[in-house]
């Protein structure tokens, strides 16, 4: 029996499964190249669902890795520590905010900032503003609370009922937002280009006019940039592309590249409504995490890797426009960065379980839409690889 035959045979009989996996085992990654327990290779067009965004096994990341669990993994957060300070104060310094509370995931990071916003109106005694309005197509977690203002149906199925206080309106539809603003409603929650929703990006002006009609309403805009934050999409955060921003943020995914790590970020009069026992986490912001954490984002600066997803994420979405010039399933291609989609008009599965045994992997969501999340530092040649296969795939689909 093969190492990876043993694996899944056991992997299957004692984890829950949620989750419908290929028959691969990976044993290894060093930047864009992942290797199977057989000594396959692929190319990573995925990266963790959006994680890596250094790759994998990046050596500065692993260097303060070994250092800082030699030194201090845990202590809660009852006491200060170096690692978790530092990180906030470049997360504060870089951003908008001037306030971080740490957790461990995107889930989580959406919870503090459904809870924050609430309880801030409550502070300000305004009892009756708790409702928050999401976008259709939204993706904001599966716990409770975060599956409940998700915008997609099939993430709710089987969870009725679901908590009260979310209501949704169409992305990129300003006047529904606005209509549906009353005196319950206390923020509007929205990612500022739609991942796991299709890679639907804002028509030019729309995250300006929420916005907007946030201000006017005298309520808070909440931008969940778990996926398209930390680089991503060309900026360290994606709001910075649209010129304007958000009173709460969440990160996760790439803050950690890998490790476990979410925050809500937030200007100091909203997060004053976070005192002590009001919000917690236990393995929030731990040492480890957050020293690794902070290299990550060191990284990203000092090797100019956001500029670089600039250039290559441009080249990227250029390859794609071609092929969708030479096949006619293709219906459009969308996204900014290294954060691009390509719609089908037909089922995608089929093509990346194909791309999967040539050794590249990319994913589907919403059944049409081909996602491509590489890392960061991936290079032209294997995009140009990538697409030369998608070419010869599509060629032959009838």
């Amino acid at each position: 029996m093969l190492v990876s035959e043993k694996i899944i045979d056991t992997a299957d009989s004692v984890i829950a499964a949620t989750y419908k996996r290929p028959p691969i085992v990976f044993a290894k990654g060093e930047g864009c190249t992942l290797w199977d327990t057989e000594g396959r290779t692929y190319a990573d067009f995925v990266s963790g669902i959006a994680v890596c965004n250094l790759g994998h096994a990046h050596p500065r990341v692993a260097k303060v890795l070994s250092a800082q669990a030699e030194t201090l993994l845990h202590v809660s957060n009852l006491y200060y520590t170096i690692p978790q300070t530092e990180l906030a104060a470049w997360l504060v310094e870089q951003s908008f905010a001037d306030r971080v509370f740490f957790c461990n995931s995107g889930a989580e990071a959406n919870e503090a900032a459904i809870k924050l916003a609430r309880k801030y109106f409550k502070d300000k005694g305004e009892d009756a503003r708790y409702r928050i309005i999401t976008m259709e197509k939204s993706f904001h977690g599966r716990t409770m609370a975060t599956l409940s203002a998700t915008g997609q149906e099939k993430i709710k199925k089987g969870f009725d009922p679901v908590l009260n206080g979310f209501d949704f309106v169409p992305f990129n539809d300003a006047d529904a937002l606005r209509d549906k603003i009353g005196p319950s409603v206390c923020a509007v929650m929205l990612e500022p280009i739609q991942g796991e929703g299709g890679v639907r990006c804002p028509d030019t002006g729309y995250l300006k006019q929420v916005r907007d009609i946030c201000d006017a309403a005298g309520i808070l805009l909440i931008f969940d940039e778990i996926q398209t934050g930390i680089g991503r999409t060309g900026t360290l955060f994606a709001y910075e592309h649209f010129g304007i921003e958000p009173d709460i943020m969440t990160l996760a995914k790439a803050l950690g590249n890998g490790l476990p790590i979410g925050a809500m970020l937030a200007r100091e009069q909203i997060a004053e409504s976070f005192g002590p026992g009001s919000h917690a986490s236990t393995f929030g912001g731990t040492p480890i995490v957050t020293a690794a954490s902070l290299e990550v984002l060191k990284t990203l600066s000092e090797e100019k890797i956001i500029e670089h997803c600039q250039e290559i994420g441009a080249y990227f979405k250029e390859r794609l426009l071609w092929l969708k010039d030479r096949h006619e399933i293709i219906e459009d291609v969308r996204g900014i960065g290294l954060l691009l989609g390509m719609r089908l008009k037909i089922n995608g599965e089929d093509i990346v379980s194909t791309c999967m045994e040539k050794g590249f992997l990319i994913n589907c969501i919403q059944e049409t839409i081909l996602r491509f999340v590489p890392p960061l530092v991936v290079q032209k040649d294997a995009i140009d690889s990538l697409v030369e296969y998608l070419d010869e795939i599509m060629a032959n689909i009838r």
